[in-house]
């Protein structure tokens, strides 16, 4: 029974999650092992709405900040050789990667 390696991709633009997956799946390609994935998650809104003048004078304005997560799940094919090759990947700031083998 081979075991299999669940990888998920976080960040906050997703230029730089496709980039870690374009990445990943080369590696897959080369070593032959079998990938499925990306799999697009859902993505996270975080909206937090400020008030423009905090001493109550004047209008009541309103600024809406947000933040957007966006998540890519992989599941590889857990081989040695694919898995030293997954840790030496440049992963650029602002990105989470984390593996769970299965």
């Amino acid at each position: 029974m081979t075991q299999t390696a669940r990888i998920t991709l976080t960040g906050l633009t997703p230029d730089k999650v496709e980039k870690v997956c374009t990445q990943i799946k080369t590696i897959s390609e080369r070593t032959g092992v079998p990938m499925s994935g990306p799999i697009p998650l859902p993505t996270k809104r975080m909206m937090v709405p400020i008030r423009k003048s905090p001493d109550g004078e004047g209008s009541e304005t309103w600024e809406r900040w947000e933040m957007r997560i966006h998540k890519r799940l992989i599941d590889l094919e857990a081989d040695e050789r694919a898995l030293r090759q997954l840790m030496r990947i440049q992963v650029p700031d602002g990105v989470n990667i984390e593996i769970i083998l299965r």
